[in-house]
């Protein structure tokens, strides 16, 4: 006990342990995901606001560099020898534009310098007259430029636009003449990072909102898949499962059972070739259980809530079958039934041939103490002198036979397996309120080489005959059996009093759907074990068994026949001389 608790424990704790670890995996890769969504989104949203900053700059400095009074000061300047003073540039009109321009604008800084780099505009007005730190060859070549660069007040999205001489510029009274298109300065705006990224917070605030809420569904996601992978595992973790699949391969395989595994929905999960073979069916895994083509009884076997716990027999096709349905469950939860199916024709045909057999010994071993006690009573009454009573002792043995078989006609038979088999199915008839007869076409000449396969055919119309006799309302009850060789061929005929049957494709065709009842496990005619067995019997020497006559009312009720060959060794043309 200990150790089975053990045991268990230890399989409760591998279950655990593999649903945790598939949860950790699951809320890992929606972390990972969510993570570098968010990184993503993150990188895209600063390279964007950068670029809209350096537009804006871009913009400001176009502005600026374009105005014509920027344009005049900035030619002045670059045509004044010498460095300008940074006191006159303090007061200077182009520190003012630049001081209004970026109270406007709110940017970081809005410079101006000559030709040479020098600062003709800085928001500290230390800086003025100095060389600009940052590279502004671009713009004093002419071209403008965007980027993100850290000068003397630290990094910023700025834009540098060149600025173009004026045509002419008033300084005392003097005209300056200068050329048009050339780059005398330039203009340069930034935006500190404060302001570039200034809706980041809020745009940040979004992402993590919905990356907090992306984790929350995916760690409920998990949890229900966790939960759905333990409901439809049952538990078990992956190698139970591995287990599971190589043990079910090696005993669906190893067994000579046919199985048939259906769920609780009645769709077929499992079916073994054996099993598919015996029940005459293909392609069955994915379909319904009930839309096989399957007797009644077995497919109500298999809805019922509460299955037999003991097989069933039934006969399908040819075949007599035991059929064994069982409820599986694991924990509790209904995984469905399953099915398996013996066959138990050879069996069944054994058994029926060695009660042949066995009855038919019983009759030729009464028949041989009979005959010698005759062979005495023949031999005290011509030893007495008693001619003519011998005489009219053997008449009577030859009417009715070496025994007094309750048979009518039965010299009309001399061969004696037929005849001692056909005197104790008339003694059993008998018994049952039933004349057997033997029909004026009888007429075996050679003798019985496989009387085994004979008796079991032949008994199982008789013992049907009887039955129907029995049932129909006729009285008496009769059945008339003929027997007649021909060659190698035994033909037999056997006909009844009995109401007759309904002639159904099942008693000529070779798969008849018929299922046996607990009552009676071969109903009449056939309706069960035994006609199939008989039938198959004579097919694999040749031969068949099928229904004559339904029957006929007021005269006669079902015949059946059967063709029998390699049964009889026929009598040679000297034995037929002597």
């Amino acid at each position: 006990m200990i150790g089975d608790g053990a045991g268990r424990a230890e399989r409760r704790h591998r279950r655990s342990s593999f649903a945790a670890q598939v949860l950790v995996l699951q809320l890992i890769v929606v972390t990972a995901v969510v993570v570098v969504c968010t990184g993503v989104y993150a990188w895209m949203s600063s390279e964007r606001l950068v670029q809209e900053a350096q537009s804006t700059a871009l913009a400001i400095a176009q502005s600026v560099a374009s105005d014509p009074d920027v344009r005049s000061a900035v030619t002045l300047e670059a045509r004044t020898p010498g460095t300008p003073e940074a006191a006159e540039l303090r007061t200077s009109s182009l520190q003012a534009l630049a001081a209004e321009v970026r109270a406007r604008t709110g940017a970081l800084f809005v410079v101006l310098t000559d030709e040479r780099g020098i600062r003709l505009a800085h928001p500290d007005p230390d800086e003025l007259g100095r060389q600009v730190s940052t590279s502004a060859e671009a713009a004093l070549s002419g071209r403008e430029s965007v980027s993100w660069e850290t000068g003397t007040l630290g990094p910023s999205a700025r834009a540098k636009v060149p600025v173009f001489a004026a045509e002419s510029a008033d300084t005392a009274g003097a005209v300056v003449g200068g050329g048009a298109g050339e780059v005398v300065g330039e203009v340069s705006v930034g935006f500190a990072p404060q302001r570039v990224f200034a809706d980041v917070a809020r745009e940040t605030t979004l992402v993590a909102g919905a990356a907090l809420l992306a984790l929350t569904i995916g760690l409920v996601a998990s949890m229900l898949i966790r939960r759905r992978l333990r409901r439809l595992t049952l538990g078990l973790g992956p190698e139970e499962l591995a287990a599971l699949v190589q043990n079910q391969a090696a005993v669906l395989g190893g067994v000579g059972e046919g199985v048939v595994g259906v769920s609780p929905r009645g769709i077929v999960t499992v079916c073994t070739e054996q099993a598919a073979r015996l029940l005459g069916v293909d392609a069955t895994i994915g379909r319904r259980f009930d839309e096989l083509d399957l007797p009644e009884r077995l497919l109500a076997l298999v809805a019922d809530d509460a299955p037999a716990e003991v097989p069933t027999q039934l006969v399908v096709g040819s075949r007599v079958l035991f059929i064994d349905v069982r409820t599986v469950s694991q924990d509790g939860v209904d995984l469905g039934r399953v099915v398996v199916v013996r066959d138990r024709t050879d069996v069944e045909a054994l058994t029926r041939r060695l009660d042949a057999v066995a009855t038919m010994t019983t009759a030729l071993r009464a028949q041989r103490h009979e005959f010698a006690n005759r062979l005495h009573a023949i031999s005290g009454l011509l030893e007495t002198g008693q001619d003519d009573e011998a005489r009219d002792y053997l008449a009577n043995v030859l009417d009715h036979g070496p025994l007094k078989y309750p048979v009518q006609h039965a010299d009309r038979l001399t061969e004696p397996y037929l005849q001692a088999f056909l005197g104790a199915k008339g003694v059993e008839a008998a018994e049952r309120g039933v004349l057997l007869t033997i029909g004026s076409e009888t007429l075996v000449t050679g003798s019985l080489c496989d009387p085994e396969d004979v008796t079991t055919v032949l008994g199982n119309l008789l013992d049907n005959a009887v039955r129907a006799a029995i049932a129909g309302s006729a009285r008496p009850a009769w059945v008339e059996v003929e027997v007649l060789d021909h060659g190698s061929e035994l033909h037999c005929s056997v006909m009844d009093s009995g109401d007759g049957i309904v002639p159904v494709p099942e008693a000529t065709e070779p798969r008849p759907p018929v299922e046996s009842t607990d009552e009676d496990p071969d109903s009449i005619h056939g309706q069960g074990f035994g006609l199939p067995l008989s039938r198959d019997i004579a097919r694999r020497r040749g031969g068949e068994v099928w229904l004559a006559s339904p029957g006929v009312p007021g005269s006669h009720g079902a015949v059946f026949c059967a063709r029998l060959p390699g049964t009889v060794d026929p009598i040679s043309p000297e034995e037929s001389d002597d």
